[in-house]
């Protein structure tokens, strides 16, 4: 059965459900639909005087042709830590874009061990990574429209790069610049 038909398959907890597991009061939690939740950063001072848990972290595996298995890896050392008796919560980075279109999976693990709604995960999630790429190229534009108003800061060198969260090779080294209009500087931009 491929990954796809696992995920569409598999009968979904709603993110309630687990929260309430947690013990984590709904006063802290912004729900994304059914399925998915931000825990508030505002939880932690509410868990400062609790013993702190211990930190395993899943990283380097050596590539195979399609992905790392990281996060294979990371569920199944969860929900083997869960299944012998012992309290474990799996925390995953939002997955790049970039993966979801080319050869490898999207980082929401694979077979029986992966992360769902997957569709969900790997497309945008709740907005976070866009979020990050849009701010970053707003101050891009900010640093270059400062200069062709005048550059009353005297930038002479700019360093900041613009990003693009997707596996685009055509956009990974590319000439700003170029309309010719007046205080534009022409230089070459890495993505």
């Amino acid at each position: 059965m491929k990954d796809i038909d696992i995920a569409r398959n598999t009968k979904l907890k709603k993110i309630i459900e687990i929260t309430d597991k947690l013990n984590i009061p709904e006063d802290y939690i912004e729900q994304y639909g059914k399925y998915k939740a931000k825990i508030s950063i505002d939880y932690l001072e509410k868990l400062k005087d609790k013993k702190d848990g211990k930190l395993i972290l899943v990283t380097a595996i050596n590539p195979t042709p399609l992905g790392e298995g990281k996060t294979t890896a990371s569920i199944g050392l969860s929900d083997g830590l869960n299944k012998i008796g012992k309290k474990s919560i799996l925390a995953l980075r939002e997955p790049s874009l970039g993966p979801v279109f080319g050869i490898k999976g999207g980082a929401t693990g694979g077979g029986y061990s992966q992360v769902a709604p997957m569709e969900d995960i790997n497309l945008h999630f709740t907005g976070d990574i866009h979020a990050i790429t849009t701010a970053n190229n707003l101050l891009s534009a900010i640093i270059d429209n400062h200069i062709f108003q005048g550059n009353e800061l005297g930038i002479e060198k700019v360093t900041w790069k613009r990003c693009v969260d997707l596996n685009d090779r055509a956009l990974r080294k590319v000439e700003v610049g170029l309309s010719g209009e007046k205080n534009l500087v022409p230089r070459e931009d890495r993505i």
